[in-house]
């Protein structure tokens, strides 16, 4: 399943970010992690707050290739997620005029505003 999890993800790399989008015309964060995990046979919430709210929370070092990273960028509740790739790296629809991409958790930006990751399966 994490293989399915991670081919579908890493597939949709350079689609565009779209807003409420879960297809490869385009995706939002939470979509792109709807249509990975979808795709691999697991339902999961459509958004990053219901998908945080159903996630076994882990330890960065517990962490393993498909589970999900969430983050808070403008608000007090979780407004971002992504999945995890492993080697400190994660893929994610970033926001309106980018693509989906992979990204660094080391990262000043994204080290800033982790909140933590956990498991959806």
């Amino acid at each position: 399943l994490r293989l399915d999890i991670l081919r579908t993800a890493q597939s949709m790399l350079g689609k565009p970010y779209r807003y409420g989008g879960a297809s490869p015309r385009g995706f939002d964060c939470s979509g792109l992690v709807y249509y990975a995990y979808g795709r691999a046979g697991i339902k999961v919430p459509r958004t990053a707050r219901d998908q945080y709210r159903q996630t076994r929370t882990l330890r960065p070092d517990q962490l393993l290739p498909g589970d999900v990273l969430f983050f808070r960028i403008d608000s007090r509740d979780i407004s971002h997620v992504g999945i995890y790739l492993g080697g400190n790296t994660f893929i994610h629809a970033p926001v309106r005029g980018k693509r989906v991409e992979r990204d660094s958790i080391t990262s000043l930006y994204w080290k800033a505003h982790f909140v933590g990751g956990g498991r959806l399966i």
